[in-house]
């Protein structure tokens, strides 16, 4: 009996480890993510912000998730055409293809493709250059020198995810509708005008702006959490491959728990109606 209590004891301990150590990380990431904001506005309208460096960022990010986000893009549009397409063929309501495919790419699809292309490709590329930055004690040394990583190489880092997540939503979501009309009228399977005109009865403005807010949150959240991993990082290489693996993971668990969140309120507060 004692020593299932005190396995009892130590499963205690280890969750109560467990929990601290998580509500510690949750603290660091709000500092970061506050501190990045503050950098932002300050260093912009004082007339320092480092554009070079963000202008460095945008083009490494777009070089890194352009073609990936355009690959992924294509079956992603052909996926979605032929199981709705199939579905409203048994139904008989093939000529609302195109409201269904519009209004699931617009608001799901495009955001939702685009916040797994920031965590995979640009958040792990980001949590590679810290890290590497930090074990070899450069981030120490800019810190010495009175220069604070988070104004120098996070700030850029933040505002050029932005304007790249702001922009692949856009390419996801013309990419993937042009798939599905393509697949959809090339096939015969629905008229162009009856696939346009029931995309423009059920589509309106406000999709494509909660997509591209999701698309800003999304990116916030994923360079907020890599570049604290980058930053954290220890123990040589080994400890910079960990780090990006908490942090493609961490970030994708997060952007899904926002997705969910922001579609919820979405539909709560905003009913749809036909136009």
């Amino acid at each position: 009996m004692s020593s299932i209590a005190q396995l009892g004891r130590a499963g205690t301990l280890e969750f109560v480890g467990r929990l601290r150590q998580g509500v510690e990380t949750s603290g660091r990431l709000t500092v970061l993510a506050l501190e990045t904001i503050r950098f932002l506005f300050t260093d912009i309208l004082a007339r320092r912000f480092s554009w070079e460096e963000f202008i460095l960022q945008c083009s490494f990010m777009t070089r890194v998730s352009l073609l990936p986000t355009i690959l992924v893009s294509i079956p992603f549009g052909v996926i979605i055409s032929v199981q709705i397409g199939a579905v409203a063929a048994q139904i008989g309501a093939t000529s609302f293809t195109g409201a269904v495919n519009g209004a699931g790419v617009l608001q799901q699809g495009a955001p939702l493709v685009t916040s797994l292309l920031i965590a995979g490709a640009v958040g792990s590329a980001i949590t590679s250059d810290l890290g590497a930055r930090t074990v070899r004690e450069e981030i120490d040394a800019l810190k010495v020198m009175g220069i604070s990583p988070i104004q120098r190489l996070v700030a850029p880092r933040m505002l050029a995810a932005l304007v790249v997540a702001f922009l692949l939503t856009v390419i996801v979501a013309m990419t993937a509708m042009i798939t599905a009309y393509v697949m959809n009228v090339g096939g015969g399977t629905v008229s162009s005008g009856a696939y346009i005109g029931s995309f423009v009865s059920f589509s309106h403005p406000t999709d494509l702006i909660v997509a591209e807010g999701k698309a800003l949150v999304f990116g916030f959240l994923a360079v907020v959490v890599c570049c604290h991993k980058g930053l954290t990082a220890k123990g040589g290489p080994k400890g910079v491959a960990d780090a990006v693996n908490q942090a493609v993971v961490l970030s994708v668990i997060l952007l899904a728990v926002a997705n969910v969140l922001i579609t919820q309120g979405y539909v709560m507060l905003v009913p749809q109606r036909i136009s």
